[in-house]
């Protein structure tokens, strides 16, 4: 018998709610099962405790079993510490495009030359009081 742990669809529409099963993989997706492991509530904010509750003792027995977990039970257990994280295939979907990257070089060169502009502004300013000049402007000013 190939076993699963799977999720069990309830709830009613729009609003659903999953049971965590033990199954035979050939039975129906909410049909017969062998034993409940818990619960999973995708409603409720991701780190509210008990958007997924198992029984990881049990759950620990089926995978003793050779029950395989399917994806999104895997991820729960690997949340849950009870099996290694998994690598995944889609590692550079993530990642931004080229015409992104080009577009934050760009930004970063701008504020760099911005802020470059500004240092050599402050820089004159701060010579031309040290120099003195600023002392003869506010002479011609006062008269």
């Amino acid at each position: 018998m190939a076993m699963k742990i799977r999720l069990a669809r309830g709830g009613s529409k729009k609003r659903p709610h999953y049971s965590i099963v033990a199954a035979d993989s050939r039975m129906a997706r909410d049909g017969r099962f062998i034993e409940k492991l818990g619960t999973y509530n995708p409603l409720l904010p991701k780190d509210s405790e008990d958007r997924v509750k198992m029984d990881l003792d049990r759950v620990k027995h089926w995978l003793g079993q050779g029950a395989q977990p399917t994806d999104r039970v895997s991820r729960f257990l690997e949340a849950a510490g009870v099996s290694p994280k998994k690598e995944r295939a889609n590692t550079k979907k993530g990642e931004p495009g080229k015409k992104a990257l080009d577009r934050v070089k760009e930004r970063a060169e701008k504020a760099a030359a911005a802020v470059a502009a500004a240092a050599e502004s402050v820089v004159e300013t701060v010579a031309d009081v040290v120099s003195g000049d600023d002392d003869k402007k506010d002479e011609t000013a006062s008269e």
